[in-house]
């Protein structure tokens, strides 16, 4: 069949399934053998086929991707462009607020001079409005700003919410008590300072020592070395019991069981050694109980009876700690007249 030639122009109908099949978007069936039929006969449609295939082979071998370093600079430039903008826009519109339209820019010996003045009195008044008042401290060790001066004590401050944001021990002489900062953030923030017998001092190193959830192992590890000295008294005594039997750190009962030590009355320190004999599962502390009442079985502070005896008999037989279940059986012989076991 002749092609026929006379015009260089592809046919309209056809044009745009010789753009695709020459970019290789796949065709029907019905469409591709309808187009080869029309090739086969038209040349016009044949040669733009042709010249189509050229000119994207040609884009496809000097196509390059724009350079990296290109864009991010190009975009830089855009971002730094549009915050200017609108920096600039956010100061006409506060003047514009401010001051009636056109004040400004026809005067500009009157807009310098306002902003001098505005500059000026940011100098001077800014830093009072922003300056925070002093941290004073009054004579019965608790350091408040002017506004909490009103309340020192502890009495308006729900310890139950309140955290210890810090405690901070400073030694002292050889006969003195070390000096106990706490800061406590609450609604108002105070900082305590004083020793261990201030009560109010006290009071936060109890509620810190009997709450392990709230407060960290290490914070719970410095209120019982602060609290040690006042081990007679029965609060303290209590909170320290308390922390043997429930802390969740092996490190705090082991810590509140030396604290115990020398603690009266015996008769509670020994059921509490007692019970950390029986109930611990860490082995540190199962040694110190029985290495506690050992020494006072040695100075004579406790005595035998039948609790105490079927403890370290149970512990002679079942501890898993051999060091355990040999001082258990020497705490028995301590104790008294060697019985069967």
């Amino acid at each position: 069949m002749q092609r026929d030639d006379n015009s260089a122009n592809p046919c309209s109908e056809f044009e745009p399934l010789l753009t695709l099949h020459a970019a290789g978007d796949e065709l029907d069936r019905a469409e591709q053998a309808r187009l080869a039929e029309h090739l086969s006969r038209c040349s016009r449609c044949a040669a733009a086929l042709e010249e189509e295939e050229k000119l994207l082979a040609c884009l496809s071998e000097h196509h390059r991707e724009p350079d990296a370093t290109l864009l991010a600079s190009c975009r830089a430039s855009l971002l730094d462009a549009l915050d200017r903008q609108e920096e600039r826009g956010w100061w006409r519109r506060t003047v514009g607020k401010l001051l009636p339209s056109g004040v400004l820019a026809p005067r500009p010996a009157w807009s310098a001079a306002l902003l001098l003045i505005i500059g000026f009195s940011v100098g001077v008044f800014g830093p009072r409005i922003l300056h925070h008042p002093p941290v004073t401290a009054n004579p019965s060790g608790v350091a408040t700003t002017p506004e909490s001066s009103k309340n020192p004590s502890l009495g308006m401050i729900d310890l139950h919410t309140a955290d210890v944001a810090g405690i901070s021990v400073f030694p002292a002489g050889a006969d003195e008590r070390p000096q106990v900062e706490l800061q406590l953030r609450a609604q108002q923030p105070v900082t305590l300072q004083g020793t261990v017998d201030d009560d109010d001092v006290k009071r936060v190193l109890l509620n810190v020592l009997s709450d392990n959830k709230r407060f960290d192992a290490d914070a719970r590890l410095n209120a019982v070395d602060l609290l040690r000295v006042r081990n007679d008294d029965p609060e303290v005594r209590s909170v320290l019991c308390h922390a043997v039997h429930t802390d969740q750190n092996a490190a705090v009962r082991l810590k509140a069981l030396e604290a115990l030590s020398g603690a009266e009355p015996q008769d509670i320190v020994r059921q509490t050694l007692l019970d950390a004999l029986v109930d611990d599962q860490n082995p540190g502390v199962r040694v110190e109980a029985i290495n506690t009442l050992r020494q006072m079985a040695a100075e004579g502070k406790v005595t035998s009876d039948d609790r105490m005896l079927a403890v370290l008999r149970e512990r002679m037989r079942k501890d898993p700690s051999t060091y355990i279940r040999l001082q258990s059986a020497a705490a028995i012989r301590d104790l008294g007249p060697r019985e069967k076991f």
